[in-house]
Order: structure tokens, then C-alpha cells, then sequence
């Protein structure tokens, strides 16, 4: 019974990840500082928790170019992770 119980543990683990990073891109609006910090190249702990308080300031980013709104976040950085960023499906 505990091998069932360890196996349902790690899938509910896995959905759980999966909401932050899908196909290999991470969701700028859900993704919490340390995947932040983790997936997109040039941006440390400092920078991501900038990144999550924009997004509670200001609500989710609408496009991946308004992450070049955050402080410390330039143009350049936002290029050099385009492929790897997403807001998430478009509402519909």
C-alpha cells in the first residue's frame, strides 16, 4: 500500500510542476521565484522575487515583451529566453 501511496505522491508532485513548466517553457505568471531563477538564464533568486512582485502588483504579464518592464530585466534578457517563456494559453 505504501508504494501506491509514494507513486500517487509523485504524480500529484509532477501535475503540480507541470503548471509552472509545459514543453519545455516556463509560465512568467505562475512560475514561482525559484523556477524563475532556475529556468531563465541571466536571472538570479534577486531578480525572479522581482519578477513575482511585479505580477502581484501589476497582474500577469499579457506578453513575454513585458517582462522587460520588471527592474533589472532587460530587453536583451528577454530575448536570450523568448523560446523558453510563455504568459500561458491565451483566454478565450
Amino acid at each position: 500500500m505504501s508504494i501506491i501511496r509514494s507513486m500517487l505522491l509523485l504524480v500529484s508532485m509532477l501535475l503540480a510542476a507541470s503548471t509552472h513548466v509545459l514543453a519545455g517553457q516556463v509560465n512568467i505568471n505562475t512560475a514561482d521565484a525559484g523556477t524563475l531563477a532556475s529556468t531563465i538564464d541571466g536571472v538570479g533568486e534577486r531578480k525572479a522575487q522581482a519578477i513575482v512582485e511585479y505580477r502581484l502588483t501589476n497582474g500577469p504579464f499579457a506578453s513575454v515583451d513585458e517582462l522587460a518592464n520588471v527592474k533589472g530585466i532587460g530587453t536583451k534578457t528577454v530575448e536570450n529566453n523568448r523560446g523558453s517563456l510563455t504568459v500561458g494559453a491565451p483566454a478565450r
